[in-house]
């Protein structure tokens, strides 16, 4: 069941005006070509990604820091999904060999890295990514696997059939079916209401991982926050574009602080001062 973005349920929505084919032609790019470009400082790019030709019809941004333990298993559900495809893997500065692991994955065929030389947070991976996606659709893709890969072929479709500019996987579309602890549940519940009362969108879960969008819609902004607060950045801006949103249910498999989960609570404050700022400017 998908459902929309404003004003009730539905198969889809629109909510704006924009509208154009989301298939796209597939795009060959000389990825050697876009490594001449000046690279910013904070960004190296690793030696198989800088000779690699690359064709693809849905990017997967990986932002990743410090999970030795997930990043090949990730990587290796994605590559099972069987549609053409680029990963955009981004690691943030990891300490614990990951960087190392992602240095290796890279030399798989359609496997993009790039490394940060210092941690500068999930919202700064992925600006880093969007510079080299080349895909038509792009999606992001944790690195931990509390977000199952399975689903990515089911929320990018609706966009490479033509019916939405912006998919986001919810993990609250459907009563009962998140597994996150209350008190998560309860502040993502809050900060959602918060930002549908500003953007005008009737979405269920803003702060998902999950959000899936042609690759027009990425250049028509800019990504300011460094740290969790991209994600409602990002979602206050596909809405002032007006872009054509749903909502669909996904699976959800939180960890806890233990096991390495980074979002904290000064993220949450973050994040309310966000939904105020880029619902109205940039």
């Amino acid at each position: 069941m998908n459902s929309s973005c404003r004003g009730g349920k539905g198969t889809h929505c629109d909510v704006g005006s924009r509208r154009s084919d989301a298939k796209g032609d597939k795009e060959t790019v000389d990825v050697s070509d876009q490594v001449k470009a000046a690279h910013p400082p904070d960004e190296t790019v690793s030696h198989a990604t800088a000779h690699r030709q690359v064709e693809a019809v849905v990017s997967i941004i990986i932002p990743v820091c410090n999970e030795l333990m997930t990043i090949e298993r990730v990587v290796d559900r994605v590559e099972q999904l069987q549609f053409a495809k680029e990963l955009v893997i981004v690691d943030d500065g990891s300490t614990d060999g990951t960087a190392a692991r992602i240095e290796h994955l890279s030399q798989r065929p359609g496997v993009r890295a790039f490394f940060h030389p210092r941690n500068l947070g999930k919202g700064a991976a992925i600006r880093t990514g969007l510079r080299h996606v080349t895909g038509s659709v792009v999606i992001i893709q944790d690195a931990d696997l509390e977000y199952d890969p399975a689903e990515i072929e089911r929320l990018v479709a609706p966009i490479l059939n033509g019916q939405a500019d912006v998919v986001y996987g919810s993990r609250f579309a459907m009563a009962g079916e998140s597994s996150c602890r209350p008190i998560r549940r309860l502040a993502n519940r809050g900060l959602t209401w918060f930002s549908n009362r500003l953007t005008g969108l009737a979405l269920s879960d803003m702060e998902t991982c999950y959000k899936a969008m042609r690759r027009e819609v990425t250049s028509t902004f800019s990504i300011r926050e460094d740290r969790f607060g991209v994600e409602p950045e990002l979602t206050a801006k596909i809405a002032r574009g007006k872009w054509r949103i749903i909502e669909m249910p996904i699976s959800y498999r939180p960890r806890d602080y233990a096991a390495g989960k980074k979002i904290r609570f000064r993220d949450g404050l973050r994040a309310v001062w966000c939904i105020v700022r880029y619902s109205w400017r940039d």
